[in-house]
């Protein structure tokens, strides 16, 4: 098959000829038609924080047709469609029988490899699409369903003001589940024009542009929930300014690098702070059903697509976004 593999930090991605996968007990080998492009892949083959392996092949947005079953395998048939969390639990323990396989106590398994024409899956971690969705919306299950875990970590939406710092697909997901979760008033600080006019189109009811560096916009009201959607360092501190006295503060950007962080600006206000992490098959469930019901704005996200020759140079042009979002990778085209 071919393969998407990062080789080391300052060299592009390179496309080469792996194994095709086989599958593991409790395992489906997914055909990819889909992989969305993460933000988190592009921390992770930069310096500055965690470095992804030499030779592993990243991509954890993915959606493909189940081609083959590993043994135990009953739930799924070859020829399904599905949207898979890039991960595998145990199946018997207490968090994997409660739909959360993200805190398997026995040995999670964190496959990704979705850069690539073959890949593995859990099969307890595979929900079929319905016929109506594409494979570009089963892509998108999975950064939708990060930033809905994020916001359920907030409490009850309804009535209330919600700033999202930053709107890559991360930021604009936020944005979207916020207004259906019931928030009044939603605000933006994002400085790139594209994605500001994107957040207006998904439902954002006012933009900021940010101020300096490592600094949010000035807010002239502080909200109810605040939600850090970049992942740059300095960025959480800033954001406290904008969080009302015993508010709340959502990290969903994922920052990789240290973080200097002064504990006494969010004391001052007994502000909570919540970290959130992956996702649990409810939040994957409840996003293919808004999809299903005819939600549509996600797909604004989705700027383009690339197959094999063009995708190492797409993939760092991410870097420096301009005119682009949601950038998906399509395996089998060349």
């Amino acid at each position: 098959m071919k393969a998407a593999v990062f080789k080391a930090l300052g060299k592009p991605l390179e496309i080469e000829d792996r194994p095709d996968p086989v599958p593991g007990q409790g395992e489906v080998i997914l055909k990819v038609h889909r992989c969305g492009i993460c933000g988190t892949d592009l921390h992770m083959t930069e310096p500055g924080g965690r470095i992804a392996a030499c030779e592993s092949v990243l991509g954890h947005e993915m959606a493909g047709e189940v081609v083959a079953l590993g043994k135990g395998v009953s739930r799924l048939r070859v020829g399904d469609r599905v949207a898979a969390l890039p991960l595998k639990g145990c199946g018997t323990c207490t968090f994997c029988k409660a739909g959360e396989p993200s805190w398997c106590v026995n040995g999670l398994d964190f496959l990704a490899g979705g850069y690539a024409q073959y890949a593995r899956a859990g099969a307890e971690e595979c929900l079929v699409l319905s016929k109506q969705l594409s494979f570009a919306d089963g892509a998108l299950v999975e950064p939708l369903a990060v930033a809905l875990h994020g916001l359920r970590m907030a409490g009850d939406l309804s009535g209330a003001t919600v700033t999202i710092i930053g709107c890559g697909p991360i930021g604009l997901a936020t944005v979207f589940w916020a207004k259906r979760l019931g928030a009044r008033l939603i605000r933006v600080v994002e400085g790139n024009q594209f994605r500001a006019s994107m957040a207006r189109d998904i439902g954002a009811d006012e933009v900021f542009a940010p101020g300096a560096p490592g600094e949010a916009a000035p807010n002239p009201d502080p909200s109810d929930c605040v939600v850090e959607c970049v992942g740059k360092p300095g960025l959480l501190l800033a954001a406290l300014e904008h969080v009302r006295p015993r508010g709340t503060l959502i990290s969903l950007g994922f920052c990789m690098a240290p973080e200097q962080f002064l504990a006494a600006a969010a004391g001052a206000r007994e502000i909570t702070m919540k970290f959130p992490i992956l996702y649990t098959l409810d939040d994957y469930r409840t996003v293919i059903a808004a999809l299903d019901s005819g939600a549509v704005e996600p797909r604004a996200m989705v700027t383009g697509s690339v197959g094999c020759a063009a995708f190492p140079e797409a993939f760092e042009s991410l870097r420096r976004p301009d005119q682009q979002c949601k950038v998906m990778f399509e395996p089998w085209e060349a």
